[in-house]
C-alpha cells in the first residue's frame, strides 16, 4: 500500500447515496469503513466506491492521500488557486461544516496552501472559522488589495456570527454582576430595588397585617448609571494565539458597548498598539493586529499600568501562553504592583474552545503564588470569569487547571 489511511473524518449520514433495498447493515458499515480506510490492497474491506461515494473518495484522497493510488484517484491538490477553489467546494458539498473546517486546516498545515488564500476565488470557497481568521490575520501584511475586500468578508462573516453568540449572554451576565456590585443599603425612596427588598424581608411577614416590614432595604444609588469599572485587555498576539485574539476582540467590542464599564484592548508582541479607538468594530481591531513575532509581556503590562486611573476598580485581564521574552522578574513586580494597589488581575493561558496550548509553567506558578491564578478559559465561561473578577469574588477555574 503506497498511501496512508484517511484520517476518522466522520462520513455524514445525509449525503443523498442512493441505497437498493437489499443493502444490508453490514454493507453499510463497509461502505462507511471504506470511506474512512482510503481503499487500496490493505484496507480489508473489498468494497468499490462509486457515485456520490467515489466523488467525496476523491476529496479525501486529494488531501490525505501522499501518493496516486490507481485510476480513480489522484494525490494532491495542485498548485493552483483555481483547482483549490473547486476542491473547497467540493468538500462543502460533500461533508458537514464542522468536518469542512477541520480538512481546510489539515490542507493548510500538511499542504502548505496558505498562500492560495491570498487568492479571491480561494477566499470564496471557503467555510469560515475562527481558525481561518487566525490564518488570514497571519497574511494580512503580505495580502494584495485585489484579496483584502473579500478577507474582510471573511473576517465579518466569523465575527458577526460570534456576536450573535456570545454578545447577549455576556451583556446579561455582566449588567447583573455591575447591578450587584452597585447595590446599596440605605437607598433613597425611588431608587429601592422592591423585589429584592421582598425577598430580603421575607422572615419579616406579619401575617395579621398581610405585609413584610421591610428592616433592610436594597437598592441602587445614582452612581449605579455612571462608570463604575474599567477593564484593559492585554493580548499577545503570538502566532500560537491566534483564537484568542479572535475571540478577545469580540468580547472587547461587547465590553465596550456596556456604559457602565470603560474597556481598553491592547495588543502586544516585542511591541505594543493600543487599539482602544477601533473597539466599535471587532474587524477593524483584527485588522490592527499583526499575529507572529516575539513577545514582550512585561513592557505591554508596564503600558496597561500606566494608563490605570482607579486600580480599585479596574480589571486588567492577560491573556498569553506566558513565554516571557522580556524582563521576567520585572513582569511579575508589575503583577504583585498592580494586585497591591486593588487591580483584579486575571491570566488566561488561552481564550479558545481548543483548551490550554504549550505554555510556560514556570511563569504559570508565579503569578499563581501572587495569587493570579492563570488557566485557559472557553468563550462560554469567560462571562462569568470576568462577572467574578468585576464583583471581586474567587474566579471560575475550570477544574483540569485549578
Amino acid at each position: 500500500m503506497n498511501a496512508t489511511p484517511h484520517p476518522p473524518v466522520p462520513v455524514p449520514d445525509h449525503v443523498p447515496v442512493p441505497v437498493p433495498d437489499l443493502v444490508t447493515a453490514d454493507d453499510e458499515r463497509l461502505r462507511r469503513w471504506r470511506l474512512v480506510l482510503g481503499g487500496g490492497e490493505a484496507d480489508g474491506t473489498g468494497r468499490a466506491l462509486t457515485g456520490t461515494d467515489a466523488a467525496m473518495d476523491g476529496a479525501l484522497a486529494a488531501l490525505y492521500d501522499k501518493a496516486p493510488r490507481g485510476r480513480e484517484r489522484s494525490a494532491g491538490l495542485g498548485g493552483s488557486a483555481p483547482s483549490v477553489a473547486r476542491w473547497l467546494g467540493d468538500i462543502r458539498r460533500y461533508f458537514p461544516s464542522t468536518v469542512v473546517q477541520v480538512m481546510q486546516r489539515d490542507a493548510i498545515d500538511r499542504l502548505g496552501l496558505a498562500t492560495l488564500l491570498l487568492e479571491p476565488e480561494t477566499l470564496e470557497a471557503v467555510e469560515p472559522d475562527v481558525h481561518l481568521v487566525g490564518t488570514l490575520l497571519s497574511l494580512n501584511k503580505a495580502m494584495p488589495e485585489t484579496t483584502k475586500e473579500t478577507a474582510r468578508a471573511v473576517v465579518r462573516k466569523v465575527v458577526d456570527d460570534l456576536e450573535r453568540r456570545l454578545a447577549t449572554r455576556t451583556r446579561a451576565t455582566l449588567t447583573g454582576a455591575l447591578d450587584r456590585s452597585a447595590r446599596i443599603s440605605r437607598p433613597r425612596h425611588r431608587d429601592i430595588d422592591w423585589d429584592r427588598t421582598i425577598r430580603a424581608n421575607l422572615a419579616h411577614y406579619l401575617p395579621e397585617y398581610g405585609t413584610v416590614v421591610p428592616e433592610r432595604l436594597i437598592g441602587y444609588g445614582r452612581a449605579s448609571r455612571a462608570v463604575r469599572k474599567e477593564v484593559v485587555l492585554c493580548i499577545d498576539q503570538s502566532g500560537s494565539m491566534a483564537a484568542s485574539v479572535v475571540y478577545a476582540s469580540v468580547f472587547g467590542a461587547v465590553l465596550a458597548s456596556l456604559r457602565a464599564i470603560t474597556t481598553r484592548l491592547v495588543v502586544f508582541d516585542t511591541s505594543v498598539v493600543d487599539l482602544t479607538d477601533r473597539l466599535d468594530d471587532p474587524v477593524d481591531v483584527l485588522f490592527g493586529t499583526r499575529l507572529g513575532g516575539g513577545t514582550d509581556i512585561n513592557r505591554a503590562l508596564a503600558y496597561c499600568q500606566s494608563r490605570i486611573t482607579r486600580p480599585a476598580d479596574t480589571v486588567v485581564v492577560l491573556i498569553s501562553d506566558l513565554y516571557e521574552g522580556g524582563i521576567r522578574d520585572e513582569m511579575l513586580k508589575r503583577v504583585a504592583a498592580m494586585k497591591a494597589s486593588g487591580v483584579q488581575f486575571v491570566a488566561l493561558l488561552a481564550l479558545s474552545d481548543e483548551g490550554a496550548p504549550a505554555y510556560d509553567r514556570e511563569h504559570a506558578a508565579a503569578l499563581a503564588a501572587l495569587g493570579a491564578p492563570a488557566f485557559a478559559c472557553t468563550p462560554d465561561l469567560f462571562p462569568e470569569v470576568m462577572a467574578a473578577a468585576l464583583e471581586k469574588r474567587p474566579l471560575p477555574i475550570p477544574a483540569a487547571d485549578a
